[in-house]
């Protein structure tokens, strides 16, 4: 009988710090949710932000609400992983929310913009980047335009930030269809990619 003489590999499960982007309005808080209520292994991070809530957000579920002030000295206090400004307000996500879902050893999905997407990037280079896109400029065009919590000119400015942003896909490990009215569609595209990356032979490593 021949012995063996190796060792065999099996997948090993590490946790993955995975980013959820995509320019506004392309429907990121609804993917989110649609992970949620699928009720997989993951710790979703709540964003903090200094702009006030929207008709139907709820603080502590949608975002952490603060006030400038109070966004301004926890940026002092190091207290964010990752903030910007974006358009007219901040947004960050908390540390400790991170750090201790990874220590969990459970799987961390994280809603951000495109900025605090390149942030990660550049602290975390084994973060998984996903970004969600329409079938077309007028059909994301229309999605925002939907949501009516914007101004012309906030409009604007939200178009030409999208135009950069498709403009530096680079720094994205994954782009995804948002198609509309096909929200399992995307869910079941993102649920494959993050099986996939729990099977690689050289395993991402999070380290914060």
């Amino acid at each position: 009988m021949t012995l063996i003489d190796f060792e065999l590999k099996k997948p090993e499960r590490s946790p993955l710090l995975i980013v959820v982007s995509g320019p506004s309005g392309i429907g990121k808080d609804t993917v989110v949710q649609g992970l949620k209520d699928r009720k997989l292994p993951f710790h979703f991070v709540i964003t903090a932000t200094s702009r006030p809530p929207r008709r139907t957000e709820v603080d502590g579920r949608d975002y952490f609400f603060y006030s400038q002030e109070k966004f301004e000295e926890m940026i002092a206090s190091g207290e964010f992983l990752e903030h910007a400004w974006v358009y007219t307000a901040y947004k960050g996500v908390p540390k400790w929310q991170v750090r201790e879902a990874l220590s969990t050893g459970e799987d961390v999905v994280m809603r951000l913009d495109f900025q605090g997407a390149k942030t990660v990037r550049e602290l975390c280079p084994d973060a998984i980047l996903i970004f969600l896109t329409a079938n077309s400029k007028d059909e994301w065009l229309g999605r925002l335009r939907d949501r009516r919590s914007e101004t012309e000119e906030e409009l604007a400015v939200r178009i030409q930030t999208a135009k950069a942003e498709y403009e530096s896909l680079g720094i994205f490990d994954y782009i995804v269809l948002n198609e509309a009215d096909h929200l399992d569609r995307t869910l079941d595209v993102i649920e494959s990619i993050i099986e996939a990356e729990h099977h690689r032979v050289n395993p991402r490593k999070v380290t914060l």
